[in-house]
């Protein structure tokens, strides 16, 4: 087969989904990079079509295995990734993301499951504008046995390159619905049986005092990279609750924070 060049019409198509109106008209995306491929090809009915060079197809021939792969050239390969430098294979994918009642099973649900793996716990972001923050809280997320995460508000498109990436595959492995008014996901959360614990500075409730607190069904509520949660949104919850800061820090950054307090849940749900 004879690479197709940056000028073939399925090429320019697909690098349209670099912009977001495109991906959303669409409800595709672009998959970049073998972790990214790797976690798209083990979704059902994901994958699309993979864009490779006669490289990569050939270095990732056994993650390929019967992909629906099109070779191109390195030309066209640097305008279908979003990579300083691509590793070769990028696959057109369709939309994950669910609706935001399969993300929030009832709590009752995880009193029947033998391994109770994963835990009823949930990851809910308002208005989380960083790709790389959105994208880390899902793998950590993932890392900590979550249920799923949902991204709220005015947030970060979850199919942007970046997202996918700074997600290391974790996007692929566990929910994430998307819910454009915070409020709503907290009631549904509520509803579903999980207390709501905010994150914020001075909270009430000192993280590394709350393990009988910790040790229940909690949707986690996370808020923006540079003001947090609003008031508003924050007195929703049942309780708010602060990380402590130990040395001369001013803050932990969103990601790090969404590590600390969904692994606080983990290991108090695990010890109960």
């Amino acid at each position: 087969m004879v690479p197709l060049t940056a000028g073939n019409t399925r090429v320019k198509d697909a690098r349209k989904l670099h912009r977001r109106s495109e991906r959303s008209e669409r409800r595709c995306f672009l998959a970049d990079g073998p972790k990214a491929v790797e976690g798209a090809l083990g979704v059902p009915d994901c994958v699309i079509e993979v864009f490779a060079t006669p490289a990569a197809a050939e270095e990732y021939a056994d993650l390929l295995g019967a992909a629906p792969v099109t070779l191109v050239d390195d030309r066209a390969m640097g305008g279908l990734s979003d990579s300083v430098s691509p590793a070769g294979l990028v696959a057109v994918c369709h939309f994950l993301d669910v609706p935001l009642a399969s993300v929030v099973s009832r709590v009752e649900e995880f009193a029947l499951r033998p391994s109770r793996d994963p835990l009823p716990m949930l990851a809910m972001c308002a208005d989380v504008r960083d790709p790389g923050n959105a994208g880390t809280v899902i793998r950590c997320a993932d890392a900590a046995g979550a249920t799923g995460v949902v991204l709220a508000g005015d947030a970060v498109d979850l199919h942007n390159p970046k997202t996918i990436r700074a997600s290391v595959g974790s996007a692929f492995h566990l929910p994430v619905a998307l819910e454009r008014d915070p409020a709503a996901a907290v009631a549904a959360a509520r509803a579903a049986g999980y207390q709501v614990l905010a994150a914020v500075g001075g909270g009430e409730l000192d993280l590394f005092a709350a393990d009988e607190v910790l040790a229940k069904p909690t949707a986690w509520l996370f808020g923006n990279e540079a003001w947090g949660l609003p008031e508003e949104l924050a007195a929703l919850a049942d309780h708010r609750v602060s990380i402590p800061i130990l040395g001369r820090a001013e803050s932990l950054n969103l990601a790090t924070a969404a590590a600390v307090c969904l692994y606080a849940s983990t290991r108090a749900m695990m010890a109960g």
